[in-house]
């Protein structure tokens, strides 16, 4: 018998069908809806069920102020791409610069009040790019960040291989510890977000700068879940706390609020300069589509010149926190734009999720393991400025119903 028969081989297949097995069983399984999103209709979308076409809510969108189904935007994309066509066709540095790109980004910089800034394909590519390069490019750099950071801050860190110290969430106490400890002439990064998706919390901005300042370390923020919603002109909290010139270097994002698709960083010329020249993940990335460039662009600056929107979806999310409380649902409660409701556990998160979209039309996308621990799956509620009172309402009545009837089911399974 040849040698290679008698050991054991080892069965790609079967392996990853088991861990795919233990997902699902542990209710992490991520099931896609395909949904048939309708600029005309948004936030209701269609969706096709057992060969009938079905028509719900979305209660769980980024697209927070509805620019992507802002006409302005999308005459100005479709314009741009009968010009430029429907890609760049090259890498920034391979005739993939137009002016499109050029003036997107100094338009992205000025709202930012920042000298330069620097597009992606997207913001968690901004994320892993910059810090990657920081901390392989800066010799002994330390990393000091939020202990909820999002992970593709996360894998930029780890990529780079330089050390990390993890501050608790939110604690600018913990975080003074961390940074008293070094030296002062230690090369150091606060990396932190703005406003954190899941839980909806906002940072003490002011307190990490201050620090910062205080223990000559730089700051890396991440405004995505911010820009296009908070200050003057929308440009996030840093423009809400009047921070915008103190913070080194702000990502963002075209994805959500914004309504387009992309990401980027702004900061000093030279920072922006520097992972320009050194950054493996925008040097060697196909850049974006010029008309992608255009729509952006005339989002934010629509964004720039109206608030009315922003007003009307804070004013949404109060009277949507309003609604829950009067029907005893329990939210984690901030200051932010996001209410999550949380679950007891995975697999209940799930079938909260699937009977509101199956029986009351409302899409809620389940929270679980590991955009979250263990122990803090929820629903992440999200109101859009293009909802209405009466769709939150539908939300509210709906997610109460379906609250009361598993609370039902678990007490007879109890008795059982």
């Amino acid at each position: 018998m040849p040698f290679f028969n008698r050991i054991h081989l080892f069965h790609y297949e079967s392996y990853l069908q088991q861990q795919l097995h233990q997902l699902k069983e542990n209710g992490n399984y991520r099931y896609f809806l395909d949904v048939n999103k309708s600029a005309r209709h948004f936030p209701v979308f269609y969706y096709e069920s057992g060969g009938i076409t079905k028509r719900a809510i979305n209660f769980c969108s980024n697209d927070y102020l509805g620019m992507s189904v802002e006409e302005d935007v999308i005459a100005k994309l479709s314009f741009t791409a009968h010009q430029s066509g429907t890609g760049s066709g090259g890498t920034r540095n391979i005739s993939g610069t137009t002016k499109q790109h050029v003036s997107l980004e100094q338009t992205i910089a000025a709202w930012h009040q920042k000298e330069a800034a620097l597009l992606f394909g997207g913001a968690y590519l901004a994320n892993f790019t910059a810090l990657q390069t920081l901390g392989r490019s800066i010799k002994d750099l330390i990393f000091i960040s939020d202990e909820r950071n999002h992970a593709s801050m996360i894998e930029g860190m780890r990529s780079a291989g330089n050390q990390k110290m993890i501050f608790g969430h939110n604690d600018a106490g913990h975080l003074e510890e961390i940074l008293s400890s070094l030296p002062l002439h230690q090369p150091k990064l606060i990396v932190f977000e703005s406003v954190y998706s899941m839980n909806g919390s906002i940072a003490p901005v002011r307190d990490i700068i201050t620090l910062a300042k205080k223990y000559n370390a730089l700051t890396y923020i991440d405004e995505v879940h911010a820009v296009g919603l908070y200050g003057a002109s929308g440009a996030g909290i840093c423009e809400q706390e009047d921070l915008l010139q103190q913070v080194d270097i702000i990502n963002g994002t075209l994805a959500k609020a914004v309504g387009v698709i992309g990401g980027y960083i702004t900061a000093s010329q030279t920072i922006i300069d520097f992972i320009r020249s050194f950054g493996s993940g925008f040097i060697f990335t196909t850049s974006l589509p010029p008309a992608v460039c255009a729509a952006a662009e005339k989002s934010i600056t629509l964004i720039q010149q109206q608030s009315s929107q922003r007003t009307k979806l804070f004013h949404l999310v109060e009277y949507l926190r309003r609604l829950l409380g009067d029907a005893d649902i329990t939210f984690t409660e901030n200051s932010s734009h996001i209410t999550p409701v949380r679950i007891k556990n995975a697999v209940e998160c799930k079938n909260v999720a699937d009977k509101l979209l199956t029986q009351h039309g409302v899409y809620v996308q389940p929270v679980n393991h590991p955009t979250v621990p263990k122990g803090e799956e929820c629903l992440r509620l999200i109101v859009t400025a293009k909802h209405t009172r009466e769709q939150a309402a539908h939300l509210v009545t709906s997610l109460k119903q379906v609250l009361i009837e598993e609370d039902t089911y678990h007490m007879q399974e109890q008795q059982a």
